[in-house]
């Protein structure tokens, strides 16, 4: 099939096609006589599996190792250890944004609940304060001892 036909079945654009094709991850086509590639009905699988592995955060060198040997076989080994891996990078990247949030949300309550009256400096440490006192930021100690 032509790129755009693969583009149009896959919803990637035809410049993405040809770069993922350039980069060593779609195995070169042959092209026809009027120059035009022709894909085969198998490409538009192996374009999804590297998009959803682009969408799962695989980088391009990562998602290489992952597809299909030459002969169109998977090493089911690698590729179980690469997910397992990516699920452990997610859990540790969720923890970091839950801690983020919880400082967000921390440091908006207590710059709605700012005294009347108190200056800048002082609601500064109120809020580090109440960051320190929720365990979202670690306090100056314990940031030397680790």
């Amino acid at each position: 099939m032509k790129i755009g036909e693969l583009a149009k079945l896959t919803g990637l654009s035809a410049s993405r096609i040809r770069f993922y094709e350039s980069a060593g991850l779609l195995q070169a086509v042959a092209r026809k006589a009027n120059g035009y590639r022709d894909y085969p009905v198998e490409t538009a699988a192996v374009l999804e599996i590297i998009d959803s592995a682009q969408r799962a955060g695989f980088s391009l060198e990562q998602i290489r190792h992952l597809l299909p040997l030459g002969n169109g076989r998977w090493d089911h080994d690698e590729l179980r250890r690469a997910l397992e891996a990516r699920i452990i990078e997610i859990d540790v990247l969720m923890k970091r944004l839950k801690q983020s949030k919880a400082q967000l949300l921390v440091a908006i309550e207590s710059i709605e609940d700012r005294p009347d009256g108190i200056d800048c400096a002082d609601n500064r440490m109120r809020v580090l304060d109440r960051l320190r006192g929720q365990g979202v930021v670690s306090s100056p100690r314990k940031a030397r001892e680790t």
